[in-house]
């Protein structure tokens, strides 16, 4: 019956209560992978009460976590690059919320809610601020977790999309493993390295508007600020003192380079400013031959 069934005719909500009776009743695997493989593909129609399905009798955690593991699959069954990438965030952010939904359950084990974050690729998330988060609390309720269950739990991030709020929050996070912690302060140095890098860049001197617009001086001093506002978040726990002292250090090199810069967008506004009244003055000789 099920492989003859139109979907067009069919609503959604109809298809997930025949899976929660289905859940419960003795019917044939192939139906019930049929009927999964339906919801799967429309995944991206679903909310979160969809999918908060009680897990099976004998198991432990609260949810079926399997059961969305499965539709999750099934989603991408046809492959990534044949989703569009709107449907994709759109199941991205239904399943973060799933997520978080169940990082409280204390039976919840790592491996699968490892899984839950990894189940789609990277490209479907913006920001892991929202994992982060979940995977907080989730080490929160699991703390007699190891150090090596702890890190497998945090591999689930991905750093380069965490803000930086996310990660100077996970720098100082006691629950999360040092090794993460540190991890969290590289990506900062990365990220503050490359503003210096915009920031020293000739061409972003002279593609100013202070240099198109020379009698303009507003905006000279917001590359030093954006410097002096990031290193500013770079705060971090008493626990690693040798961390913190190195941090601070850098965080001197950045002042003194803030006022190296200000130095050099001085200077390029007076030879720009030269080049300028030179050209106006070439402009203005008149011509003595013709």
């Amino acid at each position: 019956m099920l492989y003859s069934l139109d979907l067009s005719t069919v609503s959604y909500k109809s298809l997930f209560r025949m899976l929660r009776v289905s859940l419960h009743v003795n019917i044939n695997k192939c139906c019930r992978n049929k009927l999964e493989s339906m919801i799967g593909s429309q995944l991206d129609q679903a909310t979160l009460d969809d999918l908060l399905v009680p897990s099976p009798v004998r198991a432990r955690y609260q949810y079926d976590v399997n059961l969305v593991l499965r539709l999750v699959k099934s989603f991408l069954a046809k492959g990534v690059w044949c989703l569009p990438l709107s449907r994709l965030k759109k199941v991205a952010s239904l399943i973060d919320l799933y997520i978080a939904e169940v990082a409280p359950d204390p039976h919840l084990k790592p491996s699968k809610f490892l899984a839950l974050i990894r189940a789609l690729p990277d490209s479907a998330r913006d920001s892991f601020d929202g994992n982060y988060h979940s995977v907080d609390l989730y080490l929160e309720v699991h703390s007699g977790l190891s150090e090596e269950e702890k890190m497998r739990v945090c591999r689930g991030l991905d750093y380069e999309k965490l803000s930086s709020d996310a990660l100077n929050h996970l720098s100082q996070n006691k629950k999360f493993p040092s090794k993460s912690a540190v991890e969290a302060i590289n990506f900062q140095q990365c990220r503050l390295k490359n503003l210096l890098q915009r920031t020293n860049q000739p061409n972003n001197f002279t593609n100013s508007p202070v240099f198109q617009e020379t009698g303009s001086t507003e905006k000279k001093d917001e590359p030093r600020e954006q410097i002096v506002l990031y290193a500013g978040k770079l705060d971090f726990s008493t626990e690693n003192e040798r961390i913190r002292a190195h941090l601070q250090g850098m965080q001197w090199r950045v002042l003194e380079l803030e006022k190296i810069c200000g130095k050099m967008q001085i200077q390029m506004t007076k030879i720009m400013k030269s080049r300028l009244s030179n050209h106006n003055n070439a402009k203005s000789v008149p011509r003595l031959c013709s």
